[in-house]
């Protein structure tokens, strides 16, 4: 796995859980992504040989550079799970400290460690140390939010400790753990951050479009974006981002465009899985990227009788000759999908 130069245009897609699987992110590469998270897998899951994380960490040689993202709150287990990960040619690594989902945070993991952020560091230190073994160096991320309860900011603190642990980048979601992803997230927040440390620091939360991206760069300075829910619902985003970064036209987003997105996402989907898991789940994905056309009812319920991928191609197919819904453009219809 290669190395990766982290700039502002250069956009990343997020670690998001049930989506950044490989498919998606070969798919979001296609579009402009540079580099791609992982979906989080757990140490204590790796460490136990857990058949789930297999699937989890599956890549290939076009998913590349690739940041494999671990969540845990042991310590103990970091060490050994890290080097099993470097022997495997794995170099790229990110600390999940900002998830906000009980089900992680009942586990001390995610943002939970932010409370502990002796923890936090001294798990970060350990990814620094074990990653830096791979042959070519190892690189290592923290992704945290602004503090665990609301108005209770111990990011600044947090953040020059990871630089001083060695850490190579930090990523941050102007938000609080007990936020969830209520509210707005504060991005006056990402330029303080920017000018507290010399790290790279890479922004996230509320780049629901190409726009929101290059605004997010202008204001607050960060080093780059990492786009999460505006990517699910327009993978072209990234290409969006780098056109209009660029003082360039981004390229169109209709019917046709995005029939080509579907059609490309089921391809990746067949090959590099292929079973009826995937199957199901691209099925349930299509009507997402069709959000604001007309017609999407009967797409849904098309899609609905498929049993098998070519049925699927066949139906995602249509896709193409359906236009916006009244009183949208193929202009406005990317702001619509992602509200």
């Amino acid at each position: 796995m290669t190395s990766f130069r982290i700039a502002s245009d250069e956009p990343w897609l997020a670690p998001l859980a049930g989506y950044s699987d490989l498919p998606f992110r070969l798919l979001s590469r296609r579009y402009g992504c540079a580099v791609a998270c992982s979906e989080m897998v757990s140490v204590k899951g790796m460490a136990f040989g857990n058949e789930g994380t297999q699937r989890l960490i599956a890549t290939c040689p076009e998913d590349n550079p690739m940041v494999l993202q671990l969540f845990g709150a042991d310590p103990e287990l970091f060490g050994p799970v890290m080097e099993r990960l470097v022997a495997l040619g794995y170099r790229n690594f990110d600390l999940n400290a900002g998830c906000p989902v009980r089900k992680v945070l009942k586990s001390g993991s995610g943002v939970k460690l932010m409370e502990d952020p002796d923890t936090l560091v001294r798990i970060a230190s350990i990814m620094v140390e074990r990653a830096a073994a791979h042959p070519l160096g190892g690189r290592v991320g923290v992704k945290f939010r602004l503090g665990f309860d609301k108005g209770v900011d111990t990011y600044l603190d947090l953040a020059r400790r990871l630089e001083g642990a060695g850490v190579h980048w930090v990523t941050l979601h102007p938000r609080y753990g007990r936020q969830m992803f209520a509210g707005q997230a504060d991005w006056s927040k990402l330029a303080l951050l920017k000018g507290a440390v010399s790290i790279p620091v890479i922004a996230s939360g509320d780049l629901f479009t190409a726009e929101d991206g290059v605004r997010c760069v202008e204001q607050t300075g960060v080093d780059a974006v990492m786009f999460a829910r505006g990517a699910l619902y327009d993978p072209s985003i990234f290409a969006r981002f780098r056109a209009l970064l660029a003082g360039e036209q981004p390229p169109a987003r209709d019917g046709a465009a995005l029939a080509e997105i579907v059609r490309e996402h089921i391809r990746l989907t067949r090959e590099h899985e292929g079973d009826g898991r995937s199957f199901r789940k691209i099925r349930s994905i299509i009507p997402r990227y069709a959000k604001g056309l007309k017609g999407i009812r009967a797409l849904r319920a098309s899609l609905l009788e498929c049993r098998d991928w070519p049925a699927l191609e066949a139906a995602a197919a249509t896709i193409a000759h359906l236009e916006p819904a009244d009183g949208l453009t193929p202009e406005t219809l990317v702001d619509v999908i992602c509200q």
